[in-house]
């Protein structure tokens, strides 16, 4: 991966699953959790979702903003945002460049083929901007509450 703990998190703006914009200088200030996931509406990228959306108003108390972040168009993240009554910001990462920015965008491999995709990751941003932890080739299980327990120790 490219990004490392101690440096600023790469700027971005993407379009939101409510029609608005994701903007992580209009988040400065503020502790930001940022959540990729492959695909909107899976297993476990919907079981992720669900977590961090429980844990919304916990999350909110100790001043972090909550953000998804996949290559799935609006519309998708619309769907999947109403489908599941989901509480987080979803962002929509259709080119690609911030997965990439965040080394998230990476070599796969199922049933011996190769190809490239989004590894589940979480990045832990401080207030002042910096990433503080890096939650690589993420288990959802416990996952949410884990980087609950993180943002609250900032």
């Amino acid at each position: 991966m490219g990004l490392n703990v101690g440096d600023e998190a790469p700027a971005f703006s993407l379009p939101g699953h409510d029609g608005g914009r994701i903007d992580l200088a209009a988040l400065s200030g503020r502790k930001v959790v940022l959540f990729f996931y492959p695909k909107a509406d899976t297993t476990a990228c919907t079981q992720e979702a669900i977590d961090f959306t429980a844990l919304a108003a916990d999350f909110a108390a100790a001043g972090a903003a909550v953000v998804g972040i996949s290559r799935d168009p609006v519309k998708a993240l619309d769907r999947f945002a109403t489908k599941r009554s989901l509480g987080v910001m979803l962002g929509s990462d259709e080119d690609g460049r911030v997965v990439e920015a965040y080394g998230v965008w990476v070599e796969k491999s199922m049933y011996g083929k190769s190809y490239m995709g989004i590894e589940r990751t979480t990045v832990l941003i401080d207030a002042a901007g910096r990433v503080v932890r890096i939650w690589p080739k993420v288990k959802v299980k416990g996952h949410a509450a884990e980087v609950l327990e993180a943002a609250r120790a900032l």
